[in-house]
C-alpha cells in the first residue's frame, strides 16, 4: 500500500480508462470493527458496503478480504477515516496508523493507494440518528460503523468533486 494526498487520489482515479470505471473504499477503522463504505462508478455518490471484524490475529484474512473488494469492485484506493486533532495525538489516530501498517506489512495489498480524510464526529454523527430507533446495541454499533464510512468517504467525494470544478 502506498499513501498519496488526497487530490492525488482521486485525479490518479480519473486518469483509468473510462471503459472500466474505477471506485474507492470508505474505511472506518475502529478498535473492532471496519465500517466499508464504496463509492458508485461515477465516484460522486458513498453507499454502505459491510463491516469487517478486526482483531490482531484476522490481519491476513482482512487482507483477502479487500483484495476481493479490490477486485470485485474495480477499486482503486482507500479513503481512510483518521481523527485528526492538532491539538494532540489521540489514542484513536494511533489505532488507525498501526490498522494500516498492519495491512502493509502483510504484502498483499502492493500497488494499492491510500490516502487519510477527517473523520472527527462521523461516528457520533450516526450515533445521533440512529437514538431514536432503539436498536440493539450490536446491531446499532455495526449500522454506525457502516454509515460512519459512508460520512468519510462522501465528504471525501464531495471536496474532491467540489475542487476539480474550481
Amino acid at each position: 500500500m502506498r499513501y498519496v494526498k488526497p487530490l492525488s487520489l482521486f485525479k490518479d482515479l480519473l486518469k483509468t480508462d473510462g471503459l472500466e470505471r474505477s471506485r474507492l473504499l470508505g474505511l472506518d477503522v475502529g478498535s473492532k470493527y471496519i465500517g466499508l463504505a464504496v463509492s458508485d462508478i461515477n465516484n460522486k455518490v458513498a453507499s454502505p458496503l459491510s463491516v469487517l471484524l478486526r482483531k490482531k490475529s484476522n490481519i491476513e484474512l482482512m487482507a483477502d478480504d479487500f483484495q476481493c473488494l479490490i477486485s470485485e469492485l474495480s477499486l482503486e484506493g482507500f479513503v481512510v477515516g483518521f481523527p485528526f486533532d492538532r491539538q494532540r495525538g489521540t489514542n484513536d489516530s494511533v489505532l488507525v496508523k498501526l490498522f494500516v501498517d498492519e495491512l502493509c506489512n502483510t504484502n498483499k495489498l502492493k500497488g494499492v493507494k491510500y490516502t487519510y480524510w477527517d473523520e472527527r464526529f462521523t461516528s457520533k454523527n450516526v450515533e445521533f440518528l440512529l437514538k431514536p430507533l432503539n436498536l440493539h446495541p450490536v446491531h446499532s454499533k455495526t449500522i454506525v460503523d457502516k454509515f460512519a464510512a459512508v460520512g468519510i468517504l462522501q465528504e471525501y467525494l464531495d471536496y474532491v468533486n467540489r475542487k476539480l470544478k474550481e
